[in-house]
C-alpha cells in the first residue's frame, strides 16, 4: 500500500516515539544493563528478535506466550539505537 509522505512521517514519529517510551520503561527496570553490554551482543540480541519474528510470521501470529511481532521490531530499534551510542561514545 503506498501513502504519502506526510503519512510516513507522522507514523515515523508515532513509532519512533513508542520505541523512546519503551527504552526509557525497560531501561528503568534493568538499570541501564545495555552501557555494559559488549557490542556483539546487539548483534546478537538483534539476530535473536529477527528470528523470533520470522517464528512469528510463520505461525500467522500465533503464539502462546510470546509478545507480537511489533514488540520485536520495537526492541530491535533499542538495540540498533544502544549500538550506535556506544559506536559514538565507546564504553
Amino acid at each position: 500500500t503506498d501513502i504519502s509522505s506526510k503519512k510516513a512521517l507522522a507514523l515515523y514519529e508515532k513509532y519512533s516515539r513508542q520505541a523512546l517510551e519503551l527504552m526509557l520503561a525497560k531501561n528503568h527496570d534493568y538499570d541501564e544493563a545495555w552501557r555494559s553490554m559488549r557490542m556483539g551482543s546487539y548483534t546478537d540480541l538483534i539476530l535473536m528478535k529477527i528470528h523470533r519474528t520470522k517464528q512469528i510470521e510463520n505461525l500467522n501470529g500465533d503464539t502462546f506466550v510470546s509478545e507480537g511481532v511489533d514488540a520485536n521490531y520495537m526492541d530491535i530499534i533499542n538495540y540498533a539505537v544502544f549500538g550506535l551510542i556506544k559506536l559514538e561514545f565507546g564504553n
